[in-house]
């Protein structure tokens, strides 16, 4: 059961989670931006992701105010749950202090979507997040990536670049959605949703 719909108390470390796959074959890819904008964050806290014992890289630091742990799984997308959980367990936070940062084939390019709970929408980061944790009950920061074009298959379409339309645009989108992450965890699911569900 959800109640209330806001992040632990502001003396309370808030875990991170940025979705994508490992290594520079996958980097660019549109399924990775979740990683890029961990990346933005982590510029914004100044500080270094290193190799933790919980199969993921890990930056710690100050953001909005609060104590964030960010969180990179080294495992591939659809094992993401593992990295996560064993995080989350290490830093002691509970589900409800997760934010989960990826990617949305159901909203068009570049636009910022917040909610707390709810399905996985088939994606299978998500899934394996759910599965891990016991719960589908923490936050999701959606990219909006766009369906893919005529008949191509969404799991082709995930794996490759930004478009060159895109990425003209995509510095300022992930700086928009590290904006919603941030008013997210200073200012609460419904400011955050108030200010950029309109945009």
């Amino acid at each position: 059961m959800t109640v209330g719909h806001e992040l632990p108390g502001a003396g309370e470390q808030v875990l991170l989670a940025g979705l994508g796959n490992p290594g520079p074959r996958y980097e660019g890819n549109r399924h990775n931006i979740g990683f890029l904008v961990l990346d933005e964050l982590a510029d914004r806290v100044g500080g270094r992701f290193k190799a933790h014992k919980s199969g993921a890289e890990i930056c710690e630091g100050r953001l909005a105010g609060r104590r964030v742990v960010l969180v990179k799984p080294r495992s591939f997308m659809n094992l993401s749950g593992g990295p996560v959980a064993s995080a989350a367990r290490f830093f002691k936070i509970a589900p409800e202090g997760i934010v989960v940062i990826h990617d949305e084939l159901d909203l068009p390019y570049g636009t910022v979507r917040l909610k707390f709970g709810g399905g996985t929408g088939g994606h299978n980061g998500l899934r394996s997040i759910s599965k891990s944790l016991g719960t589908q009950d923490y936050y999701r920061v959606r990219f909006g990536i766009d369906r893919p074009p005529g008949r191509m298959n969404p799991a082709d379409y995930v794996l490759r670049d930004f478009s060159t339309t895109e990425r003209r645009e995509l510095a300022l989108n992930i700086d928009l959605c590290a904006d919603a992450v941030e008013t997210l965890i200073s200012k609460g699911l419904a400011v955050a949703q108030n200010e950029f569900h309109s945009r």
